[in-house]
């Protein structure tokens, strides 16, 4: 209730209004406004009183009028509430905008969930009851050192875990030392550059690419040199060639974002050779890497860095769920120390209790049992999706055959603006993502990106494609 109080504007006693009268506007305008809802609870006329330095005789005078008037409800024991179906503004365009365009492009982020969301996990098949059962043990087992300023470097059981886990699961071989944890990718590629970069240098990234690598290098004032992608990935010698004196490359070799293939091995390889060569650094974007279906995952492009050039950067948002906003990055033995004094200055530390859970759930083999599950889900729904969006859309759209990831690309035939459709999906309550936008040199194809981790069977993706036949 606090934070509501907060937005009025200040009494003031020198007034000719009485005080009273002041707090009765300020409550009915929040409520007219719906910054307080029908139903919720307001402050108690004690705490009230004791905040805002008054006597609690003035707060009561002010309940009563709203009372009188039907904007609040007594519930005895339960506070004083707003009157369920009283009159209210909707709230504020900015609070409660599902999308909002990018500033060079027009990739969507959106509070609700929507059919094909991109990056977005099944939610409804993660162990919500585990998870907070581990919670509960965590929140128990908190002590008072617990419930200081948690470390930047991260919280050490947690990063002990995850060097453990890489070690197995994507064969990397580090010490919890080199592991630290960010608040997502953005920080972790933010930590990279103040670490080893500076404004004016130029770094590799694929085209097309994520749009986020692109933005967070401009605003550093490093250039992005765009670098063409095929089927084996990112064109390395292109690339290297075009950008003699580049100081890093941003690759996403496991499944290429977003068009999902993998980098080959002689590039692979090609891009380790520069590297060391040029002494620049790679950063490998391992987002996905663990959703691979036509064969066990590939092992992760760090695992074959021998002279220490590669940082890997993992997250927890496609594995576990994105509004646990945790990442974790990987850097070479010689650079630790670097990056623990970069840390000091441009990481603020995750919650500890958060990383705790995290911590807990790796250690005690949920997330390994967690993996194998969405694993076998996502390459169902993946062709129960398909299956589905064929059946509406027939040979209007051609699906590529993806070897991994969490979404479909759905080319158009005949080629039509994927932007403007997208539009039209997005308006109807559908998201999808337009190739077109993660492009640079604007040779993009034209299709849509539709994510399927959350489309539960091949009738609902039928009905969804029927819909999307007729904005077509």
């Amino acid at each position: 209730m606090t934070l509501h109080i907060k937005h009025f504007s200040p009494l003031d006693p020198a007034s000719p209004e009485p005080i009273y009268r002041q707090i009765y506007w300020r409550f009915r305008g929040a409520i007219s406004d719906g910054l307080l809802a029908p139903g919720e609870r307001i402050p108690a006329a004690r705490a009230l009183a004791k905040e805002l330095g008054l006597a609690r005789g003035t707060i009561d005078t002010a309940y009563s009028l709203l009372t009188a008037e039907g904007y609040l409800v007594s519930r005895g024991q339960a506070g004083t509430v707003v009157a369920p179906g009283v009159s209210v503004k909707k709230a504020p365009a900015h609070a409660d905008q599902p999308f909002n365009t990018a500033a060079s492009g027009s990739i969507r982020h959106k509070a609700p969930v929507l059919p094909f969301q991109m990056a977005l996990p099944a939610l409804d098949a993660f162990p919500r009851k585990i998870w907070a059962q581990i919670g509960a043990r965590c929140v128990r087992a908190t002590r008072i050192p617990d419930m200081a300023n948690p470390s930047v470097l991260g919280l050490a059981s947690l990063r002990t875990a995850i060097a453990t886990y890489l070690q197995v699961a994507r064969g990397i071989n580090c010490s919890p030392a080199q592991v630290f944890i960010t608040a997502g990718y953005r920080n972790t590629l933010a930590l990279i550059a103040h670490s080893l970069l500076q404004p004016g240098d130029r770094v590799l990234v694929e085209d097309p690419g994520y749009l986020p690598t692109r933005q967070l290098l401009a605003h550093l004032q490093i250039e992005a040199v765009p670098v063409p992608v095929d089927q084996d990935g990112m064109q390395v010698a292109q690339g290297v060639n075009s950008a003699v004196e580049a100081r890093a490359a941003v690759v996403t070799p496991a499944h290429q974002s977003p068009l999902c293939v993998s980098l080959s091995l002689p590039r692979r390889l090609a891009l380790l050779e520069w590297a060391t060569r040029q002494q620049a650094w790679i950063v490998e974007d391992d987002y996905d890497g663990e959703y691979r279906y036509i064969s066990r995952p590939l092992p992760a492009l760090k695992s074959l860095d021998r002279d220490g050039r590669v940082l890997y950067a993992g997250t927890f948002s496609k594995v576990l769920f994105p509004g646990i906003r945790l990442s974790y990055l990987v850097v070479p033995p010689a650079q630790v120390e670097r990056f623990e004094h970069v840390s000091e200055t441009f990481l603020g530390g995750c919650p500890e209790l958060t990383q705790a859970i995290v911590a807990t759930f790796l250690t005690e083999g949920h997330f390994a049992r967690h993996i194998q599950r969405m694993r076998k889900l996502y390459g169902e729904r993946r062709e129960a999706t398909a299956r589905g969006l064929k059946k509406a859309l027939g040979e209007r759209i051609h699906i590529d055959p993806l070897p991994g990831g969490m979404h479909l690309i759905l080319r158009l035939t005949p080629p039509q603006s994927d932007r403007a459709l997208v539009e039209r999906l997005l308006a109807a309550g559908i998201y999808a993502e337009a190739l077109s936008d993660w492009g640079v040199r604007g040779e993009t194809d034209s299709a849509l990106l539709l994510g399927f981790a959350n489309v539960e069977s091949e009738d609902s993706a039928e009905q969804l494609g029927k819909r999307i036949l007729a904005l077509m």
